[in-house]
């Protein structure tokens, strides 16, 4: 695991010091790789490299990087790992035919991938490779430059165009993470409005989209290559700002051609329809053979996931999904596994109990750490460095926790995260399909003036409705805040034409930004998500797979592996662990698995009313399902009551009203009004509020306080 950073530029000032430049931009993301740093420049071709390493296999200078092939054609930065390097080695050695086969310097996956580039191109080779992945390749015969990422996004990749503050030539610059594109001399891009109204529904900026304008996510899957020969012109400037190619819409098998524009590609080398696609017309209908072939592939994906010159472990949670890795685990583990998991003070948020009881019956060797309620807001301060640009899932402040802890003992920890978004487990796959059934008999007029007559009734009301209901009702299911939920009930059903509107509704948290950003393009929930995301077209505005999602449920699920997966989940565990030089790793995301996952039919995923059916079976002959069936939880913290006391001064600060209109992002009035409803007790606008705190926090980080 490593972080990179590089730039395009005709800036002569700039490229006398052009490896200088490079190094400074990756020594913005050192946290990355503490354990080694490089850089390369070709300044009459106008193009850096600059790469931290944090060494995890091959711990010799034979890894290091910027890395050059042996023919000298081609110059690498590569973050991430390549699980199956070794059996690629193979395939190179059987293709040598007789001929002399090139010694190799080291054992490293770098050293191999750049072997495979040479002998396979670069598509091929993505397409071989089992891993996790950003790639930024430099060829020296013709001149283009090849920005690559991983299948479901594991690994970051930022790039775009450098607005300076000077008149210096543009550049092109790309790394690992935005602080080392800030890092780039002059950098000045403002603030995207369009991508901060995407963050204030969403809670996270969704690719293609980062904060800044101009500045982008390639989306998972994907590959841009640029042709320098055409993208710098001959009067020295780069191809007109901002101007980029958009991925082509969801390609089903075989995929479509490439978006080309002045020297620029993008091309989408992998596609998760496609599997979508292909595994609607190969199902697995016997479930033994489905639980088979599932147990096998996961203890596969564990196997090769767990080699590493360094100390490893695994995060625990004791639910469904990391106890799933950890059983795998520990079955193929010769000593016991180092295992992790974070406990709270706060009654109701603790799940270390559950985790502890999963790690005694498999035998590992546990660690906890519990924390205070004043050592997890003290984490807050660091967010906004962190993540580099607004990011609002609460369980950020957890995840960094534990990850804090396991790097005290380990290099690598592997990951239950993806379990949900490829075998059925969020709640929303069980109620929001429930909830449609019972409403969309009702014409859309009625829905809305269902929705009207239920505002019209103000909180108390509710509130007071559901005190006579509680007294007949055990503890366990008294209903509460019943008018805050209540009307975000008749929100979502103002709001919905049909049951795909509805789970747009589900995960946007303010549901009309345009009414909250000062001078972003609006958007009503009914509308499609792509009317936000103006070009480069993004994935969540694609249609649907040819076949294999006609089920809700399974639409669902493609829609979040497409967007969720990668601009939160993932996304949060890199941050997370990049920031304590910890490397993480996903079995659940070996390709092999998703697309196994995708073979199993909609049953097979949820049934009796249960998500996660195959998995939970798989799980089960490791571990006894007392240990394992509760109720889902996520990875929570009570943010929403550390408003009201501990974080009440900070957050008035940032919400100030005065300040919202001296910034000029925010419309006062919105969240002022929740700021209340919120520290009144009876509404629970703790999302909401986050999304807006951390804008306000990175903003504040960033000294970005005037209006652009």
């Amino acid at each position: 695991m490593c972080g990179f950073s590089g730039f395009l530029t005709t800036d002569a000032i700039i490229l006398n010091r052009a490896e200088a430049e490079a190094s400074r931009m990756a020594l913005a993301i050192q946290h990355r790789g503490p354990d080694d740093a490089g850089a390369w420049a070709e300044a009459s071709a106008g193009i850096a490299l600059g790469f931290r390493r944090l060494s995890i296999l091959d711990l010799s200078s034979a890894g290091h990087q910027p890395m050059h092939s042996v023919s000298g054609r081609f110059v690498m930065t590569f973050n991430g790992e390549i699980y199956n390097h070794t059996d690629l080695r193979d395939l190179l050695s059987a293709a040598q035919l007789g001929k002399p086969a090139k010694p190799w310097r080291g054992h490293s996956d770098s050293e191999t991938l750049l072997a495979c580039l040479e002998a396979w191109g670069l598509e091929k080779t993505l397409q071989k490779t089992v891993g996790m992945f950003a790639i930024a390749l430099w060829d020296t015969q013709t001149r283009t430059l090849h920005l690559a990422r991983d299948r479901f996004g594991e690994k970051p990749l930022y790039y775009g165009w450098a607005t300076t503050a000077s008149t210096a030539a543009p550049a092109f610059v790309f790394g690992s993470e935005l602080k080392a594109l800030r890092a780039y001399p002059g950098f000045a891009n403002p603030v995207s409005r369009e991508a901060l109204a995407s963050f204030m529904r969403f809670t996270y900026v969704p690719a293609p989209y980062s904060i800044y304008q101009n500045i982008f996510k390639l989306e998972p899957g994907c590959m841009l290559s640029i042709d320098t020969s055409v993208a710098l012109s001959q009067t020295g400037k780069l191809l007109e700002v901002g101007q980029v190619p958009s991925v082509p819409t969801a390609p089903s098998a075989p995929l479509r051609p490439p978006a080309v524009q002045g020297g620029l590609r993008m091309h989408r080398w992998w596609s998760l329809a496609s599997v979508v696609e292909a595994g609607a017309q190969n199902q697995i209908c016997s479930d033994d053979e489905a639980l088979e072939t599932l147990e096998q592939c996961l203890k596969d994906s564990v196997n090769v996931q767990s080699l590493a010159d360094v100390p490893l472990g695994a995060f625990l949670s004791g639910g469904v999904d990391s106890s799933c890795i950890v059983a795998l685990m520990q079955a193929q583990a010769t000593n016991p596994v180092k295992t992790f998991t974070v406990g709270f003070e706060e009654a109701g948020f603790d799940e270390s109990p559950h985790a502890r009881a999963v790690a005694e019956h498999l035998g590992t060797e546990h660690n906890e750490l519990f924390v205070s309620a004043k050592q997890a807001q003290e984490v807050i301060a660091d967010l906004p460095a962190m993540y580099d640009e607004p990011f609002a899932d609460s369980s950020q402040i957890p995840t960094h926790l534990v990850c804090k802890a396991a790097r005290q003992q380990v290099t690598v920890a592997l990951s239950g995260d993806a379990g949900d978004e490829l075998f059925g487990g969020y709640n929303r796959y069980f109620w929001a399909p429930r909830i449609w059934s019972r409403l969309a008999w009702l014409p859309y007029p009625a829905r809305q003036a269902l929705g009207a007559a239920i505002r019209a009734v103000p909180p108390a009301g509710w509130d007071a409705f559901s005190r006579p209901v509680n007294a007949f009702l055990p503890d366990s299911k008294n209903i509460t805040r019943a008018g805050n939920n209540a009307h975000k009930l008749a929100a979502r059903l103002s709001g919905v034409r049909d049951i795909d509107d509805l789970y747009k509704n589900l995960v946007s948290e303010w549901q009309d930004p345009a009414q909250l950003v000062i001078g972003a393009v609006g958007v009503s929930c009914g509308e499609t998500v792509g009317n936000i995301l103006r070009e480069p077209a993004s994935m969540l505005s694609d249609p649907w797979p040819a076949a294999g999602t006609e089920q809700h449920q399974l639409r669902m699920m493609y829609r979040d592996s497409m967007t969720y997966l990668p601009d939160d989940i993932l996304c949060k565990l890199d941050r997370a662990a990049m920031n304590t030089s910890l490397e993480t790793r996903v079995p659940f995301l070996d390709h092999r698995v998703a697309e196994l996952a995708w073979r199993l039919p909609l049953n097979m995923k949820i049934r009796n009313g249960q998500g996660k059916w195959a998995l939970r079976q798989v799980i089960y002959k490791y571990v006894p399902k007392n240990l394992i069936d509760r109720p889902k939880a996520g990875f929570a913290i009570p943010i929403g009551q550390w408003l009201r006391d501990p974080l009440k001064d900070w957050a008035e600060a940032l919400l100030n009203e005065r300040r919202l209109e001296v910034e000029g992002y925010f419309y006062p009035k919105p969240i002022r009004d929740k700021w209340a409803q919120h520290l009144s007790g009876r509404y629970d606008h703790t999302a909401s509020l986050w999304a807006v705190l951390m804008f306000q926090s990175w903003l504040e980080s960033t000294s970005r306080k005037v209006v652009h």
